[in-house]
């Protein structure tokens, strides 16, 4: 199942946050916004809705203006929802020539100016080169950008200024583009999670079985570690993956298959990981065979995800958690039973998702501000709960409408999409503090995990089944493994 069908399967019922966004925002407009209003519309100082064409003026510089960056990104993060980065590219050239040739007549003061004009233009360019280098991917948008620079480099032809700062700024994005693709060629191989009789039913005598505490002993370096592979993924997600979420649904609320739409290869290749490490804490306990034992990996994953609290990495703190609570490893009661279990507790209470997981964004506030105001960079991590935070922006966007009833883009919507997105930019952007440990690395990536089938076997095998229910799951599934095998 696709990222965007889970999320629309599982999506909160109550607000995600408390919103700037009123009720106009939901499609009902005051009557100072209706029909008859100004094009764009403003409310406090802020534009809050605007027809596609003026919002694209307001994009386009001019000689004595030039758009705020918040704008810059707001609307090209989100105009793609309606239009194609091509063509507003297309539509930023038209307004160049008329620009340009308004400022053509040989005088040598409309010489300085066309050469101002210019520069903001590049200016303009480098920006969205920059933030939304993929957009330039589409061979259209390159074309594009190519005939503006044409159209540009006509202004300053004496000393070749601007011809060097396009030149250097397509050679930067061809580069971004290329690390990209190889990236996608190198993607992380998805590990087959093992349910052979070979592993499960005929466990290894626990000297020679290799575990996590032999690999890792120190619940902080593990963290750390999982911290350094949390960083490198989200490195690897940009502004324009997170809208593919919006364009994916936009095009099944329509019942339509819009080809243009990029797969959502590093979002699915993050929610993976999260998936992977939860298996990988329940595999790591289910396999253990002695109940001491077993007692101390329960209680080292419990200093793990305490540890990754306190680095602000809620990403792999809630995967830990996650699978401590799966089935297979919950009804291990008499290993419970022996587990100091107040700190798990406490960890817990953090991620109760009671009043929409409440505890869970005062924590993440908490780490947010600590980051703001941080020196190092230990202390401006913040890794959030990914798939709550890309429900959050699933949500936003389901309850407020693309468009004002008069036509009108609902802009405010998308000045609060951003606001979330531009937070994750900055916490994507952490310099990790933490040296790679390869030994530890390639054990938590690499080593094998159980499919819930297995879990649940090596679960029984190592506490026997309670009740009817359980022992005759218990068979069914010895059978199937051994006949698979």
């Amino acid at each position: 199942m696709c990222m965007v069908q889970k999320m629309r399967e599982s999506m909160p019922q109550t607000p995600i946050f408390p919103s700037m966004l009123g009720s106009t925002c939901s499609g009902q407009v005051q009557p100072e916004m209706g029909e008859h209003c100004g094009d764009p519309v403003y409310q406090d100082g802020s534009l809050v809705s605007g027809s596609l064409e003026v919002l694209i003026e307001r994009l386009v510089p001019t000689l004595d203006y030039y758009p705020d960056k918040t704008y810059i990104f707001t609307f090209l993060l989100s105009a793609r929802i309606f239009i194609h980065p091509y063509e507003i590219l297309a539509k930023v050239g038209q307004m160049c020539i008329k620009q340009k040739q308004q400022l053509e007549s040989g005088s040598e003061a409309d010489k300085a100016k066309l050469k101002s004009f210019a520069a903001k233009i590049i200016q303009l360019l480098r920006e969205w080169t920059e933030t939304f280098p993929f957009d330039f991917q589409d061979e259209r948008a390159r074309k594009e950008m190519k005939e503006i620079a044409q159209r540009i480099t006509q202004c300053d032809e004496e000393n070749g200024t601007i011809k060097k700062s396009i030149s250097q700024m397509t050679q930067n994005v061809l580069v971004v583009l290329s690390t990209r693709g190889q990236f996608q060629e190198v993607r992380e191989k998805i590990r087959q999670p093992v349910s052979d009789k070979g592993t499960i039913l005929k466990t290894k005598p626990q000297s020679a079985q290799k575990d996590i505490l032999s690999v890792c002993s120190d619940p902080l370096i593990l963290a750390q570690q999982l911290t350094t592979i949390e960083l490198e993924r989200l490195g690897n997600i940009f502004p324009e993956d997170l809208m593919q979420i919006i364009s994916h649904m936009d095009s099944l609320d329509n019942h339509k298959c819009r080809s243009d739409v990029t797969k959502t290869y590093n979002l699915e290749a993050y929610d993976n990981w999260f998936n992977c490490l939860s298996m990988l804490v329940a595999t790591e306990i289910c396999k253990v065979v002695k109940k001491k034992q077993r007692t101390r990996v329960m209680e080292f994953f419990i200093d793990v995800a305490r540890e990754c609290f306190n680095i602000g990495n809620f990403n792999s703190m809630m995967a830990i958690i996650s699978g401590m609570n799966l089935s297979p490893v919950a009804r291990l009661k008499k290993t419970w039973s022996k587990v100091k279990t107040a700190k798990f507790d406490v960890l817990e209470h953090h991620m109760d998702p009671s009043s929409n997981f409440c505890n869970y964004r005062t924590a993440l506030q908490g780490a947010t501000q600590r980051s703001q105001s941080a020196n190092s960079s230990r202390e401006k991590i913040v890794i959030p709960v990914f798939n709550l935070f890309i429900k959050d922006i699933f949500f936003l966007h389901k309850i407020h409408s693309n468009r004002l009833p008069n036509g009108h883009i609902n802009f405010k919507k998308f000045w609060e999409i951003s606001r979330q997105i531009h937070d994750f930019l900055t916490w994507k952007q952490v310099e990790c503090p933490y040296e790679k440990d390869k030994k530890i690395q390639t054990y938590l990536l690499t080593t094998p995990i159980y499919t819930e089938e297995a879990l649940f076997l090596a679960s029984f095998e190592n506490e026997g089944p309670d009740n009817h229910m359980e022992k005759d799951s218990w068979k069914t599934l010895r059978s199937t493994l051994l006949n698979r095998a």
